[in-house]
């Protein structure tokens, strides 16, 4: 079974992967650092303070993988401060949030590519202590480079949503060795428990310790900062109702601001922040909200302002790593990746904000969060422009309801936080364990 899977990523390597890399590295200012790494030509000053140091290896895949993160770092950085840290990233969004959101990590790198030899090379030189997966970060040849060097490995964060357990299936063997390959598999709720389980995983080895993500701190916003943010956004005191739509894909964009339009008429002081999921589509956006005759601001423009900065009705955020935070400004969140039949994105940044949050029906990733919002009343779901114009319309003119949802949202974040204090229980466990095993401790 490797040497198909090897065949076929290495295939992909050469007719797909490698033509989009060198693209990218002659479009794209700094990419040329990441395909470095991708490649496993790590540099020795890049990784000197975690090489043969016995570190915890931490990775995740893209921004949404690195708040989870961030919680776990912290956490082992309190309990055991002389371990060493390492995170890896796959997208270059995840690689610059790492690097904003985590100075307590010892070493941040982009993950090798799942090549036999670019893999196992970066395990011979790193030789962590132990490597954690956040969610369902399975490769097969990094994985089985651990297992031949026995390292052990965690699942941490773990998810999985109904298609990709329908998909993993077709694995076959090699989702077997991976299962075999992890001791530990943390899951965020019973229902990815449930999948995992189903799909292989030994159910001695499953433990439900929530979402990390309820722990984030990174993005706290004090009285000062918010402040800050309204000055920079150019969001006078009576702007009211400030909307954040984030995460937002195509089409989303369209129903957002048809709804914005009708907002503006019974609140003319109404501003919209719209905040993409993909940056490469800013020219898209930007000609949709021309065509549409508003005028229009971007983040990094007015950020570089001094002074009053203009007041436009749609700003556009054009920056990377923000989003956490700007939640904060907005009166009412639109989480995107809901109303296209994408899975949804993650809701506990606005919650953790106290806001009322609105999402489209497909929330099927980030369904156990979306859950218990809504069940508080924190989380309302609509199906389409329509509905999402009237609530608006509903929530901004009504302080009470708007407080209420907030209220709910906040008590939602409170009440679940823990996660990662229970994950490092496990963790610190399979540490004793491997630990005795290796000095012949039964």
């Amino acid at each position: 079974m490797y040497v198909f899977y090897n065949v076929l990523v290495t295939l992909a390597f050469f007719i797909v992967v490698l033509p989009y890399f060198l693209y990218r590295l002659t479009k794209e200012k700094g990419f040329g650092n990441r395909f470095r790494q991708n490649m496993g030509l790590v540099r020795k000053e890049e990784i000197a303070p975690v090489a043969n140091a016995n570190c915890i290896w931490i990775h995740g895949a893209s921004v949404g993988e690195m708040v989870a993160v961030s919680p776990l770092v912290k956490e082992i950085k309190r309990v055991m401060p002389e371990r060493k840290v390492l995170v890896s990233a796959v997208t270059v969004g995840g690689y610059d949030m790492a690097r904003q959101i985590m100075p307590e990590a010892d070493a941040i790198i982009n993950f090798p590519l799942d090549l036999p030899f670019v893999a196992s090379s970066m395990v011979d030189r790193i030789r962590p202590g132990i490597f954690m997966m956040v969610e369902t970060e399975l490769w097969p040849n990094f994985l089985r480079a651990t297992r031949k060097r026995n390292i052990p490995v965690m699942m941490v964060n773990g998810r999985i949503s109904e298609k990709s357990a329908k998909n993993y299936r077709y694995l076959y063997g090699l989702l077997r060795d991976m299962f075999d390959t992890i001791s530990r598999f943390c899951m965020q709720s019973s229902i990815d428990a449930n999948y995992i389980t189903q799909l292989g995983a030994d159910p001695e080895k499953v433990f439900v310790t929530g979402n990390t993500k309820f722990d984030q701190t990174y993005a706290e916003v004090t009285p000062e900062d918010l402040a800050a943010y309204k000055t920079e956004l150019g969001l006078e005191e009576d702007a009211y109702p400030i909307i954040v739509a984030g995460s937002t894909h195509a089409t989303e964009e369209d129903a957002v601001l048809t709804s914005f339009i009708a907002l503006r008429k019974k609140f003319p002081r109404a501003r919209l922040i719209i905040a993409p999921r993909k940056l490469n589509r800013l020219e898209e956006i930007k000609s949709l909200i021309a065509d549409l005759g508003f005028e229009m601001g971007l983040r990094s423009e007015l950020k570089e302002m001094e002074g009053r900065r203009p007041s436009y009705p749609v700003l556009l955020m054009d920056t990377i790593g923000e989003l956490g935070r700007i939640y904060a400004v907005g009166d009412i969140v639109f989480v995107g990746g809901s109303l296209v039949h994408y899975g949804g994105h993650n809701v506990l940044e606005p919650a953790a904000h106290a806001k009322p949050i609105l999402v489209g029906p497909s929330m099927e990733d980030f369904k156990e969060s979306y859950s218990l919002l809504s069940k508080a009343g924190a989380c309302r779901m609509i199906s389409d422009t329509a509905g999402l114009t009237e609530a608006f319309l509903e929530i901004a003119g009504d302080d009470a309801l708007r407080k209420k949802m907030g209220d709910a949202s906040i008590q939602i974040i409170q009440e679940n936080r823990g996660a990662a204090l229970k994950t490092i229980h496990y963790l610190t466990n399979l540490m004793e364990k491997t630990a005795a095993r290796r000095a012949g401790v039964k």
